[in-house]
């Protein structure tokens, strides 16, 4: 079964920097856009950022400039570089492809406090 593994979230100050990694098992992940996202108690799984296959990038306005995703296809992992958080960056932070097609993982979680 295709499963998702995410890790790398703790604790950091507002202005601090985290990367998140999302490890992917039992598909072909490099045919694959796949997606990092965050959700929130009491709000709907919002998208951060996407990467396709061929490595282009989007983000949500709220995290560009400040979030970078990347992938490693040799080694089926996912990344998201965080740098200048704020505390609405909280949150658990999973991913999927793009459609989700992957039974969801447990996330990480991300809290960002001063």
């Amino acid at each position: 079964q295709a499963q998702l593994v995410e890790s790398g979230g703790g604790l950091v100050p507002p202005g601090g920097s985290l990367t998140l990694t999302c490890a992917a098992s039992r598909f072909v992940f490099r045919i694959y856009t796949m997606d990092w996202y965050r959700q929130v108690p009491g709000k709907t799984r919002e998208l951060v950022a996407q990467i396709t296959s061929g490595g282009d990038t989007t983000y949500a306005e709220s995290v560009k400039g400040r979030f970078s995703i990347s992938r490693d296809n040799a080694k089926n992992t996912l990344y998201l570089q965080m740098n200048s958080l704020k505390p609405e960056d909280t949150g658990v932070y999973d991913c999927n492809t793009h459609p989700p097609s992957v039974q969801w993982g447990q996330g990480t979680q991300v809290t960002v406090s001063s």
